[in-house]
C-alpha cells in the first residue's frame, strides 16, 4: 500500500534544537528511550534530567541541548508515542483484508491497548504530559530554561551545554507544539485522517466530531480498565469496544 501521509511524523517535537546529524538523532532517541524506562521505574515526580542522562549514557549537556527541563523531555516522548501509534494503526489497517468499520475501530483500540501493555513509559505518559507539579514550570516549549526544581540538575544552561557535546545541531529551534495543545485533539486528528484514508470516507466535520468524542470516551474507559487491572481489565476493554462500535460504526460504514 502506498505510504499514508498522516502516519509520518507531523507533530513538531518540543525540542530546543532539532537534530541534524545522524549521531545527534541517535542520541536524542537514546535520551527518550531512557526517559520512558525511568518513567516506569520512578514515576514522573522522581524523574530527573540527570538520571535520564546517566541511563542514556550521554552528558547532561546533551539533554539540555534538546530540552529545557524534564517536562519538555516528556512532552517530546508523548509526541513520539503519537507518531509511533499512528504508524502501528496504519500498518494494522493496511494489513486487514476486507477492512470494515468495526475492523478499523478494533485496530485503533487494540493498538492503543497493546502500547499501554508493552511500550515503556506509555502507561504513565501516552500522548500527553502529567499535570505540573507544585513549583514546576508548566512551559515545555523550546525557549524555556532548565528548571530549578530539586529534581533538575543544578546550574545554568551555559554551564551544562559546554561539556564537549559540541556537534552541530543547527541554530533553529524546534517546534513549539507540545502540552499547550490538547493531546486528545491531536490523537483524534491523526485517527480521523487514518480512518478516512483506509475506509475511503471523507474526513469531514462530522467525522472529526465523532472521532473526537470517541477518543475522549475511549481514553476515560481505558484508564478505568487499567486502574482496575494493571494489564487492562478485559471486561472493561470489551465494553469500550462495544461502545465504540455502536457510536462510530454507523459513521464509518
Amino acid at each position: 500500500m502506498d505510504p499514508v501521509p498522516q502516519t509520518r511524523p507531523q507533530t513538531a517535537p518540543a525540542l530546543r534544537r532539532a537534530p541534524v546529524q545522524q549521531r545527534s538523532a541517535e542520541r536524542l532517541a537514546r535520551i527518550l528511550d531512557a526517559c520512558a524506562v525511568l518513567l516506569d521505574e520512578t514515576g514522573y515526580e522522581r524523574l530527573s534530567t540527570r538520571a535520564v542522562a546517566v541511563r542514556a549514557g550521554v552528558p547532561i549537556g546533551s539533554v539540555y541541548r534538546f530540552f529545557g527541563n524534564k517536562r519538555a523531555m516528556v512532552a517530546a516522548l508523548a509526541l513520539r508515542n503519537l507518531d509511533r501509534y499512528a504508524e502501528r494503526v496504519s500498518e494494522r489497517l493496511a494489513a486487514t483484508p476486507l477492512l470494515d468499520a468495526h475492523g478499523a475501530i478494533d485496530g485503533v483500540l487494540d493498538e492503543f491497548i497493546a502500547m499501554k501493555r508493552t511500550v515503556p513509559g506509555f502507561a504513565l505518559v501516552d500522548f500527553g504530559v502529567p499535570a505540573a507539579l507544585p513549583g514546576e514550570a508548566s512551559d515545555s516549549t523550546p525557549g524555556s530554561t532548565p528548571g530549578n526544581t530539586s529534581d533538575e540538575a543544578s546550574g545554568t544552561e551555559g554551564d551544562t551545554i559546554g561539556d564537549g557535546d559540541s556537534e552541530g545541531e543547527g541554530d533553529g529551534e524546534g517546534g513549539s507544539r507540545g502540552e499547550a495543545e490538547d493531546p486528545n485533539r491531536l490523537v483524534a486528528e491523526r485517527i480521523c485522517a487514518l480512518l478516512a484514508t483506509h475506509l475511503g470516507r471523507p474526513a469531514d466535520e462530522e467525522l472529526h466530531r465523532k472521532v473526537l468524542v470517541g477518543v475522549e470516551t475511549a481514553d476515560a474507559l481505558v484508564r478505568l480498565a487499567f486502574r482496575a487491572d494493571p494489564a487492562g481489565d478485559p471486561a472493561l476493554v470489551d465494553e469500550t469496544r462495544l461502545l465504540l462500535h455502536a457510536y462510530l460504526g454507523p459513521s464509518l460504514s
